[in-house]
């Protein structure tokens, strides 16, 4: 059994049977906890709990079958002791949190729950009486926080993924200082029952894991509405499932507390935009700077209050937790008000100017510190820690914190795509794209990033256009006013005829499936499900919406016609496709496209 697996790793070692789910008893026995990563390791019995219940069911059933997985210690696993790192708040959970019991039906075994910032109040991960959590790549240095366990058990290999929590950037900090990936969920998608709360209306329960591929596939097992929590949000469908726009915005004011290395990182990640094929515009960082600064400069503090007054006195919390909650005193209700008024007003203006693109990247983190440093001035050091994260969730807003780059003194920087609400898919798709250009290991590893799985979605349907809607075409932007975006371009089967309609304006075609024809050249597009109905609406008689064959076998939604409009329609099948047959018009010439009768694929 090795450390550094990805999820497909263990799952081949399962499948291959080099490991067998009785191997984790000795393998989480041997883990250790010198960089304090841990609260809690899984006893025998705790595992043996859940090992038995796994043995029962089919390798096959379960996507998650026998991968260990750690959970910050703010979030219940059934008898396990949550402490959110204050020991005198402690107490056995009595049921899973949701998100732990959905990844639990998946196969996944939870072997022990992970330091943090005291109950995440923080973003550097040395607030914690279990120690300060040490980063994986020097141990002088801060992990950053609160989910600072979490994420450092996944940069040392000792699982392939964990949940941290965010609120103010907890699920990105610790990602940027240790080389993995955060994947910070839309606010509702996860839900957030059993979780010991720091503030209730922001919270988002977060993944790390080595690569996207992993971190998208525990997303699909924990993302879903949850009755029982209040602010779980159904999925709207309604947003594009990969970037569109080819614009990407970054601060036009950048601080990086006189760190040149991480400028240079971000120089990097701005170079390797542009090479990626994005244009970079900045964009006024003054909005996304007043959010932020309102977590803990106004009355929203008192919200991290009522959460730790649930529990214990001020007394009995962590010294500098103490400091940050007692701020809540010098704020009365109609502050509470106020604030909220602004933080409307704010987030509005914030996705306002996030519209025209398909995100905002960021530094994760503006430097990092070592850890005598952060106890020295936790404030400020902490402060500055949330620069580019504090206003996310503020704002409802998406992020997809990702590795960049290794600086010169040996430690990871990285960088955060912030987009609006929903898109977790298209920041994933683009995710992988990323993680592959930068050519860098996975955590601590030697491994480098593979991509294993396509990121498909349930929110989307694919659509084949084959005439006015192709790209460049006059009804093309019935499509991309909609948030559908292109997956690919490729052939119906060799069964179909292209027909000209008459007196269509624009000039539309026909498709006509029949015993044999010719493979026609189609567009495939990804619709946001629930804007198909608008495109389908559109639709003038004769033509319609049906299903459509691929030249690889795939049925698809696509564009069909009556048969009785067909009777004084040309056939232009011989043309391979529209877009031929119309600059063939435009061009006034003879040149025709063959596309044998027949034709398969190769």
């Amino acid at each position: 059994m090795n450390s550094l697996w990805t999820i497909q790793d263990w799952q081949s070692a399962y499948t291959e049977q080099r490991v067998q789910l009785n191997d984790l008893y000795a393998y989480v026995a041997q883990i250790t906890n010198d960089d304090h990563a841990w609260i809690s390791i899984a006893t025998a019995a705790q595992l043996k709990a859940q090992i038995d219940t796994l043995a029962l069911q089919a390798k096959t059933d379960l996507p998650l079958y026998g991968i260990p997985f750690a959970v910050k210690d703010n979030i219940d696993v059934a008898g396990f002791e949550t402490t959110a790192a204050c020991k005198e708040a402690s107490y056995v959970a009595e049921n899973d949190a949701t998100v732990v019991a959905k990844l639990k039906a998946a196969g996944a075994i939870v072997i022990g729950k992970t330091n943090l910032d005291q109950f995440a109040t923080g973003l550097v991960g040395v607030r914690s009486p279990f120690g300060a959590v040490k980063n994986s790549f020097n141990p002088e240095y801060i992990s950053g926080g609160s989910s600072s366990g979490s994420s450092v058990a996944v940069a040392n290999g000792q699982v392939p993924f964990s949940l941290g929590t965010d609120t103010a950037g907890s699920g990105r900090v610790p990602a940027g200082h240790n080389n993995i990936v955060g994947l910070k969920p839309t606010k509702g998608w996860f839900s957030t029952t059993g979780l010991v709360p720091a503030c209730r209306t922001i919270d988002v329960i977060s993944i790390f894991a080595l690569n996207v591929d992993d971190a998208w596939t525990v997303a699909q097992v924990m993302q879903g509405y949850d009755e029982t929590d209040e602010f779980s949000r159904q999925h709207p469908a309604n947003v594009p499932s990969q970037f569109s726009k080819g614009k990407i915005a970054i601060p036009a004011q950048l601080e990086f507390y006189g760190d040149e290395q991480s400028k240079r990182a971000f120089d990097q990640a701005i170079a390797r935009a542009e090479h990626l094929g994005y244009d970079i515009e900045e964009i006024d960082f003054t909005i996304f700077n007043q959010l932020a600064s309102a977590l803990y400069n106004k009355a929203w503090v008192a919200e991290r209050t009522s959460a730790v007054a649930k529990h214990v006195t001020r007394e009995q919390a962590h010294p500098v937790i103490a400091q940050i909650i007692s701020q809540a005193d010098q704020f009365t209700a109609v502050d509470m008000i106020e604030a909220e008024y602004e933080r409307a007003q704010l987030a509005r203006k914030i996705n306002i100017a996030l519209e025209p693109f398909d995100a905002l990247m960021v530094p994760t983190a503006p430097t990092i510190y070592k850890i005598n440093e952060v106890e020295a001035a936790p404030l400020v050091k902490n402060s500055h820690m949330g620069a580019y994260t504090n206003f996310v969730n503020f704002a409802d807003l998406s992020a997809l914190a990702l590795p960049n780059v290794i600086r010169e003194d040996g430690l990871p920087s990285g960088v955060t795509f912030i987009a609006q609400a929903w898109m977790d898919q298209a920041l994933a798709n683009f995710g992988q794209t990323w993680q592959q250009a930068t050519g860098l290991t996975l955590g601590t590893s030697q491994q480098h990033y593979q991509k294993n799985i396509k990121i498909d979605s349930t929110h989307t349907v694919q659509l084949a256009v084959v005439g006015a809607h192709l790209s460049g075409m006059p009804l093309n932007f019935q499509l991309t006013n909609r948030g559908g975006t292109l997956l690919k371009k490729t052939k119906t089967a060799p069964n179909y005829h292209l027909y000209a309609l008459k007196n269509t304006t624009p000039p539309k075609p026909a498709l006509s499936y029949g015993a044999t024809g010719y493979c026609i050249e189609v567009e495939i597009w990804e619709i946001p499900f629930a804007r198909f109905g608008e495109i389908v609406a559109e639709v003038p008689a004769p033509l319609g919406i049906g299903n459509l064959k691929l030249i690889d076998g795939q049925w698809v939604k696509g564009f069909i016609c009556e048969n009785y409009a067909l009777g004084d329609a040309t056939d232009v099948s011989h043309f391979g496709g529209w877009r031929d047959y119309i600059d063939s018009k435009n061009l006034s010439n003879t040149k025709f496209k063959c596309n044998c009768i027949g034709e398969v694929a190769q």
